[in-house]
């Protein structure tokens, strides 16, 4: 299986990440995260042999193959079955009847095998690299956004394959619902280090939270406790009977590992400002339809209401016309027929992958901001660019250097430079990372105004849309309802199964024999665990017994006014009590280990049985 062994890897100041280890078991599919820029693809890198470490071993044993899932999509070949064909090895170039299996089980037909590779749809493209990934036979595939341009159809079934998936899996992506339905550790780049759970991210950062609060609690104790000995030096150290004593505590101080402070990344927290409005229905859409040609129709007799507080989620495969509705409705482009009304006090903010293209690339950040609101002081617009992530200096860089994903920040940032009631959201979550997502899917919660959002994220539309406008083959329809209804009473057409790979036959002897193995290797596991446990309650019987026997001692002498011995043991019941409480916390994480192996070994039983 994949290791790596004490990796670091750095580009010129820039320390990406120093001396991370892991070892895949067979089956782990996991999820990497961390922020933009920490290094995840990188490691991607490092792994396939494109990158190299600064210092560590990225093992790869003889034989395990590591394929990787491109994310462009570029075809030279004029049929599907050539193109497909190009990833069979040497030895292997004829044996088309390989591509031919692995394409009919993807869901390609025979008649589509002669087809243009081009003519197939974003997420057929996408199958067909995968077709080619999995020619190559890989045991491990690394999957870097690979949920990027397609639609919900597609992801649902990339999900499924995933998880059907026998080999290992390494994904990134900034799906979060899509990543935790698919894999079963979660390991992150945090501040340079590798974190690694066995679990989904809400498990993740809830466990580096409590690291992080337990060493945030660590270090204020640390520090009180250098303070403690500095006074103790400077008080002692120029008094002969008390220097040698005050040296060793500078030998102590200068031994201490001292606690360094937690780095925070900075995390987008925002609210979208509400401009009030009387109006109960901001937006009133009547009979609309459009088409670039009267022969090219993409939607026709659109027609709903739009109420304050209202969140409206457009949805369906790439290509049909989502964004072009959006458009419409925004007044970038006009129908060929219908009525769009707004009522009077009706202000939008409109958020879209055409508008990041009317960004000026000749102006700073600050400039694109203030082009919005003239009114605005400096001190606003500065914490408007601190809030999308551009703080300082940064806040003066020029459009022409930004990436993608701080274009779409800066259009995040003018639309919150003015108030609205009414926010059109072309894919928000484009661009964005885990965290990043999180706060814009609660400002739209937050938001007392109205939204429309074009989006393949199920989670925003879980956490947002009340109603819903559907593309499909037959043309765009409202439905009135939630997307867990939608699919409930209605569901994706032509939503293909992904085949689960079958368990090998297993004989009742070699049943018997795994069972037995399997309940021995329990037994030998879980054992030293118990009596781990048995030895810590045993410890917090004997520190309870000399607690008690300390605070009787410690109320006869309060009652002989003895204060020499009552200050005595005081610390005694002080030190009793720490120990005590410190026992159970390391009783309460020894059972949770056991509890977690437990449950791990009777789902190993229950599914030989």
């Amino acid at each position: 299986m994949l290791e790596l062994v004490n990796v670091s890897k750095s580009f010129a100041d820039n320390e990406l990440f120093s001396e991370i280890n892991l070892r895949m078991n067979y089956g782990n599919k996991i999820g990497l995260v961390g922020r933009n820029g920490s290094g995840k693809s990188t490691l991607f890198k490092l792994i396939l042999g494109e990158e190299h470490p600064d210092s560590g071993e990225v093992i790869i044993p003889k034989g395990y193959r590591v394929g990787a899932l491109k994310q462009y999509l570029h075809f030279t070949e004029k049929t599907l079955i050539d193109e497909t064909a190009l990833a069979l090895s040497e030895d292997d170039k004829y044996s088309i009847y390989k591509v031919e299996k692995i394409l009919f089980g993807l869901g390609f037909s025979h008649e589509d095998l002669q087809k243009d590779p081009l003519s197939f749809s974003g997420g057929y493209q996408i199958r067909i690299n995968l077709a080619k990934l999995l020619l190559t036979e890989p045991n491990l595939l690394l999957l870097d956004e690979p949920t990027n341009y397609l639609d919900i159809v597609s992801l649902r079934w990339l999900k499924e394959f995933l998880k059907a998936f026998e080999g290992e899996v390494i994904l990134i992506t900034h799906d979060r619902d899509f990543m935790d339905s698919v894999t079963t550790h979660t390991m992150g780049i945090i501040r340079r280090s590798m974190f690694f759970i066995k679990g989904d991210t809400h498990k993740f950062y809830e466990q580096l939270a409590s690291n992080e609060e337990h060493h945030e609690k660590q270090k204020i104790a640390q520090e009180k406790k250098i303070k403690e000995l500095e006074d103790f030096i400077a008080r002692n150290k120029a008094r002969a009977s008390t220097a040698a004593l005050a040296q060793s505590k500078v030998k102590q101080l200068e031994k201490m590992d001292i606690l360094e402070d937690l780095g925070y990344d900075s995390t987008l927290e925002f609210d979208f400002k509400y401009k009030e409005t009387p109006a109960k229905v901001l937006l009133d859409v009547k009979n609309v339809s459009f088409g670039y040609t009267p022969d090219n129709i993409l939607f026709s007799d659109i027609s709903f209401t739009l109420q304050r507080g209202e969140t409206l989620g457009i949805i369906g495969k790439n290509g049909k016309g989502k964004s072009t509705l959006l458009n419409v409705i925004a007044g970038e482009l006009k129908p060929l027929n219908g009525e769009i009304e707004y009522n009077g006090s009706t202000v939008f903010g409109h958020f879209g992958q055409t508008n990041i293209s009317h960004l000026n690339p000749k102006n700073t950040i600050i400039d694109e901001i203030y082009s919005v609101n003239q009114k605005l002081g400096e001190a606003m617009v500065r914490n408007i660019c601190g809030l999308m992530m551009f703080s300082g200096d940064n806040a003066k860089k020029k459009i022409s250097l930004l990436s993608g994903g701080e274009k779409s920040r800066v259009m995040l940032g003018k639309i919150l430079a003015k108030e609205v009631n009414l926010l059109f959201l072309d894919e928000p979550t484009n661009h964005l990372d885990m965290d990043s997502i999180e706060a814009l899917t609660k400002a739209i919660q937050n938001f007392e105004g109205s939204s429309i959002i074009v989006t393949h994220s199920e989670e925003l539309l879980r956490a947002t849309c009340d109603r819903l406008i559907v593309f499909s083959s037959a043309g765009a329809t409202y439905f009135d309802g939630t997307y867990d209804e939608f699919l409930e009473k209605i569901g994706w057409e032509d939503e293909e199964p992904v085949s689960k790979p079958k368990k090998p036959k297993v004989n009742k002897q070699e049943l018997k024999k795994l069972r037995s193995a399997l309940v021995l290797e329990k037994s030998k596991t879980l054992s030293p665990i118990r009596k781990e446990i048995e030895g810590i309650e045993a410890q917090i019987v004997k520190l309870e017994d000399m607690l008690e026997t300390t605070k009787s001692a410690l109320v006869e002498a309060t009652n002989k006014i003895d204060n020499s011995k009552v200050m005595e043991l005081s610390k005694s019941v002080s030190k009793y009590e720490k120990d005590i409480e410190a026992k159970f916390e390391e009783l309460t994480a020894v059972q949770y280990k056991l509890d977690e192996l437990t449950l791990d070994f009777d789902k190993k039983l229950q599914e030989l049985n």
